[in-house]
């Protein structure tokens, strides 16, 4: 019984102990603080287009998922964004990370087929009934105890700071909708460093912001590494694509590339026009 009670005891210290762990070292120097700077000035840049002008949340992962950096744009994280946002930048990280490619050697083959970067928003169409893809937002379920926090009693005060309870955690999740997109340094090895993931306003102007935000953390090198796309844009290889055509009995539509996404409320020209407005990768 003794023993029970000490183990039990061990536990409680512990717990809440891991929970304000240093974070874990992040891609080219990546912390909350330049994470923040980079999503404000997005955010401010960005404005309304295509959306409502909300603050919002970003998450940046290492490449093998965890979670290294966790920011808001506002001053204050519970009542400043959609809370619920948090989270969801998490997903969208993880997406863009774990299912885009950057080639080194040792990896498989060296054919641009391992170069491949697929943004969120790539995937909506695949996913719907009928697609390709069909599914797949229901697999890699969230840690949603690790997300909030639940396993250590970190206070909600905790997000978004350097003792936010993602940092250091695979949260996992599938996000299919725009906001998050993958990471590729300079010439680095591996190519690909990460990913990065926005939520807090409409789904268009999430990646609006998310692609900012990378360009930012100067980390949009697709180009320089030969980072290819299916957006059919060389200067934009993983950008959002608009393209759907609404079709009678099909609340999604069709989109002619396999690859489309809502314009969300605005017409596909002028989704387009703001999208092909981005800067072009490096």
């Amino acid at each position: 019984m003794l023993k029970k009670m000490l183990l039990l005891a061990a536990s409680a210290f512990i717990a809440p102990t891991m929970a304000f762990a240093a974070p874990p070292a992040c891609i080219s120097g990546v912390t909350n603080t330049t994470l923040q700077s980079a999503l404000r000035t997005a955010v401010t840049t960005v404005g309304g287009s295509l959306g409502l002008g909300l603050n919002m949340w970003a998450t940046v992962v290492n490449p093998d998922g965890v979670v290294c950096a966790v920011a808001f744009s506002s001053d204050d994280a519970i009542q400043g964004q959609w809370l619920a946002s948090r989270v969801i930048s998490a997903q969208k990280a993880f997406t863009a990370a774990t299912l885009s490619l950057g080639w080194v050697p040792g990896a498989g083959s060296a054919s641009s087929k391992a170069k491949l970067a697929l943004s969120t928003a790539n995937l909506f169409t695949a996913v719907q009934p009928g697609g390709s893809l069909f599914g797949l937002q229901h697999s890699n379920p969230v840690a949603a105890a690790v997300a909030y926090g639940d396993t250590g009693g970190a206070p909600n005060t905790n997000y978004g700071s350097n003792s936010d309870p993602m940092l250091g955690q695979v949260i996992g999740g599938i996000n299919v909708f725009g906001g998050g997109l993958a990471l590729y340094g300079s010439n680095s090895s591996p190519l690909k460093q990460g990913g990065v993931g926005v939520s807090g306003d409409t789904s268009c102007t999430d990646h609006l912001i998310a692609w900012r935000v990378r360009r930012n953390l100067n980390l949009d090198y697709l180009s320089t590494d030969g980072i290819g796309g299916v957006s059919g844009d060389t200067a934009h290889p993983d950008n959002i694509v608009f393209d759907l055509i609404p079709q009678p009995g099909q609340q999604a539509g069709v989109s002619p590339s396999g690859w489309g996404h809502p314009s969300c409320g605005a017409t596909n020209a002028a989704a387009k026009s703001a999208a092909s407005a981005l800067p072009p990768v490096r």
